[in-house]
């Protein structure tokens, strides 16, 4: 763990308010920015900062946690996981008073879009690193093209174009598996 993650989990644990306003500061743009785009407004931002910040130093203070990502990262895995709970009991609060099946069914899409959303941004961001023969190679699958037909476009055998397609998806998912936010987008499932 690196020595400023150390410092800030000790300054949680102590409740060092110059610590505290420090780690506010950093990241409450980030949260604001996430809550304000999934239906929220300022005062949501500001409950689920603070919600968040017991749950972390509760977890912390319990000894309960063992990070393998930055603080900030863990953080705000949390805050986006209050925030979706909040919008799910919004969701099922709504439906509930307006007696509204087809209500319910939207709300449910409009929550998943956002999950969704998610998925495709962290998979486009990896693709974009991917190597050019690697994007190009994967595009002509995507396309739906056959091993036959991209053997064809790109010069190679089909053999080797098998193994060009999985070294480029094991690539790719390599990438995506390293990735933080992976692992909240699983939690969420």
């Amino acid at each position: 763990m690196m020595n400023q993650d150390q410092t800030i989990i000790t300054g949680i644990i102590q409740g060092d308010e110059r610590i505290l306003n420090c780690f506010y500061k950093e990241n409450i743009r980030y949260v604001q920015g996430y809550i304000l785009r999934n239906y929220g407004n300022a005062e949501d931002v500001e409950d689920i900062f603070q919600d968040a910040l017991v749950v972390l130093y509760q977890k912390l203070k319990a000894g309960l946690l063992e990070i393998r990502v930055p603080v900030r990262t863990y953080f705000y895995g949390i805050c986006k996981n209050l925030w979706r709970n909040r919008l799910r009991k919004k969701m099922r609060s709504v439906v509930n008073h307006a007696h509204h099946r087809f209500d319910e069914e939207v709300d449910e899409i409009g929550f998943e879009d956002i999950e969704n959303q998610e998925r495709e941004l962290l998979y486009r961001k990896h693709f974009q690193n991917l190597s050019a023969d690697h994007r190009e190679l994967l595009g002509l699958v995507f396309e739906g093209k056959s091993m036959k037909e991209i053997s064809q476009i790109k010069g190679y055998s089909v053999g080797y174009t098998r193994k060009k397609k999985f070294l480029a998806k094991k690539k790719l998912l390599s990438m995506i598996e390293e990735d933080p936010m992976y692992n909240e987008l699983r939690a969420v499932c």
